[in-house]
């Protein structure tokens, strides 16, 4: 009964977190997009790897991305890389509604937590949904240092990154770290910061 409890409270804080109805002109589900775009570095900014990040159908990923585009707090532009694939970024509109999250009150009240319950409630949230993705066959996206294709050690030679990511073979910036990304595979130690938008 007590797994229970805490599933339940889990699920109804975050519908409590995510507001009711509209807030800022936009529904639960669009803010989930704002945030997931927010937060997702360069090769996690496209349709699919929003479906895959939120557990739903690329059609339905595509509804929200398309009015998210069509209020003016996304821009679309083809890759530079693979011309056929879509790549998404917030506009400034977008930047400036985030300051009014309603997903800021739940932040607060983690802030407000000891830092030692922080960082093992942190932990606990992060194996509770690693088994929960694993168990639903959805992919766990998660921030580079704790991913086994995290490559570097923040040393450089002269003109080059001191990080790369091992699984596109590209040079990865330090504002790069903290970001979700679709092709994190869970490996190296360290603190995880393993994806909820």
């Amino acid at each position: 009964m007590e797994s229970r409890v805490i599933a339940e409270l889990m699920v109804h804080l975050g519908r409590v977190a995510s507001g009711d109805g509209l807030v800022g002109g936009l529904t639960p589900v669009q803010w989930a997009g704002l945030r997931y775009f927010a937060r997702a570095n360069r090769f996690s900014r496209t349709p699919s790897a929003f479906a895959s990040f939120h557990g739903t159908t690329r059609g339905t990923a595509s509804q929200t991305i398309k009015g998210l585009v069509a209020d003016g707090y996304l821009k679309q532009s083809r890759s530079k890389t693979d011309g056929r694939s879509v790549k998404l970024d917030l506009t400034r509109k977008a930047r400036t509604l985030l300051k009014d999250d309603p997903l800021e009150a739940l932040v607060r009240a983690a802030g407000a937590l000891p830092p030692g319950v922080r960082g093992s409630f942190s932990a606990v949230l992060q194996r509770l949904l690693g088994r929960v993705a694993a168990e639903a066959g959805k992919p766990l996206f998660g921030t580079c240092e704790t991913c086994v294709h995290f490559e570097g050690d923040g040393c450089c030679q002269e003109g080059m990154s001191p990080y790369e990511c091992g699984f596109v073979n590209e040079p990865l910036t330090a504002g790069e770290l903290e970001q979700l990304c679709i092709n994190f595979e869970a490996g190296k130690s360290g603190p995880a910061r393993i994806g909820a938008a």
